[in-house]
């Protein structure tokens, strides 16, 4: 069975083409800048070098043949005919609480999506796009929707609802859904499958990158996590601020003379790492900018530290307890710095940490010393794995 996996944004798609009889990658790529100029296919078989197709891509509708092209090209292509592909998976960003599992897409999918847009008016839409390109271009191929809140609904009310009046949940759904639900996922049922598959199991998964959030799992089910109704709250990130206190929305707002609309850039493109250290939303340049003495990209990396440590303290308490934490995503697999600053001080749980094993990157590996109270983990994310195995496995049904 072959699998295409399609990750749709506003201006981008990302793709990869599964053989699910041994889960490999016979090709992915990525579409860039659609309907902007310099629109631009980078397409990579498996084995081979990339190739840079230059073209106008006005739309998803473009891109998406764009992409066909290129899987059934006689020197970079991979397949003869897409009669060869079984089904496409598509990540799916929010589900509300109508998705609390992966489904078959269908008209009434596309209408409760389209519903949700009020929810996720930055992420829904380019969706919806990539699925509609789909049934145009591959028509009678069977589509699959992986939601990225889904994993998050098994959350209780406790953990989901917001302190405002309730007819506000009841009337707009105003909750927290959680975010990078496929990776905490992902992560956390391989490391389960380490730890040898144990009927309980108490894990915090800590998906860090430029988007971060963390997740408390217990027994396979998230109790909590760091996102909330949007991607903003929670975690210091790259641009984005994290947790605040929402009273300085009305007074910045009135001192800078902002809207919503500008408040909102600040919040989700100007603050978090970037916004405190003024050198760059990326962990490495502020690393390297800390290291040559500038104090406040040194700030910038103590406020990433505590705001992720105060969210593994919150949910270690929450269970009772904690049986492993795994590191993931761009920062949480490769900054080493990061998981060791992280780690040394988690003592207090009974953390013993490995810093020669430590002393990696992207790759998995446990991170605590043999007799460690609480295991640590490294474990490179693969969402784009999670989404084929089950676009598989409804599909197979």
């Amino acid at each position: 069975m072959k699998v295409l996996v399609l990750n749709s944004g506003s201006s981008s798609l990302k793709y990869q083409l599964f053989n699910m009889d041994d889960e490999s990658v016979l090709a992915k790529g990525l579409v860039e800048k659609i309907g902007l100029d310099g629109s631009l296919l980078t397409h990579q078989p498996a084995g081979m070098d990339k190739v840079k197709i230059e073209a106008a891509i006005p739309n998803h509708n473009v891109a998406i043949e764009l992409v066909i092209a290129a899987l059934l090209d006689e020197k970079h292509g991979v397949i003869k005919d897409m009669k060869e592909i079984d089904a496409v998976g598509h990540r799916t960003v929010h589900g509300g609480t109508t998705f609390s599992e992966s489904c078959l897409i269908n008209d009434d999918v596309i209408a409760e999506m389209e519903r949700l847009v009020t929810l996720a008016p930055l992420h829904n839409p380019p969706c919806i796009l990539g699925i509609k390109a789909c049934q145009e271009k591959i028509p009678g191929v069977p589509m699959v929707g992986v939601f990225d809140t889904a994993f998050h609904q098994t959350m209780p009310p406790a953990s989901y609802l917001y302190g405002l009046p309730y007819e506000y949940y009841e009337k707009y759904q105003l909750r927290r859904y959680g975010f990078h639900g496929t990776s905490h996922r992902f992560v956390s049922i391989r490391c389960r499958e380490i730890l040898g598959n144990p009927e309980h199991s108490k894990i915090i998964t800590c998906h860090l990158g430029n988007g971060s959030s963390l997740a408390a799992i217990k027994d396979g089910k998230v109790q909590d996590t760091s996102m909330g109704l949007t991607p903003l709250e929670g975690l210091l990130m790259g641009t984005r601020c994290g947790d605040l206190d929402p009273a300085i929305l009305p007074f910045l707002m009135e001192k800078e003379g902002l809207d919503i609309a500008g408040m909102n850039t600040v919040m989700n493109k100007k603050s978090g790492l970037l916004g405190i250290s003024g050198v760059s939303s990326d962990m490495r340049d502020v690393e390297e900018a800390a290291a040559a003495g500038n104090e406040r990209a040194a700030i910038a990396l103590e406020v990433f530290k505590k705001t992720v440590l105060r969210y593994i303290g919150a949910y270690a308490a929450e269970m009772d307890g904690v049986d492993a934490i795994v590191f993931t995503a761009g920062i949480g697999e490769n900054g080493k710095a990061v998981r060791k600053a992280i780690c040394e001080n988690l003592t207090y749980l009974g953390i013993e940490f490995d810093e020669e094993a430590n002393d990696c990157r992207g790759k998995e590996i446990e991170i605590s010393k043999p007799g460690s109270k609480v295991r640590v983990f490294i474990i490179p994310t693969n969402e784009e794995l999670m989404i084929a195995r089950d676009t598989k496995e409804i599909i197979s049904k």
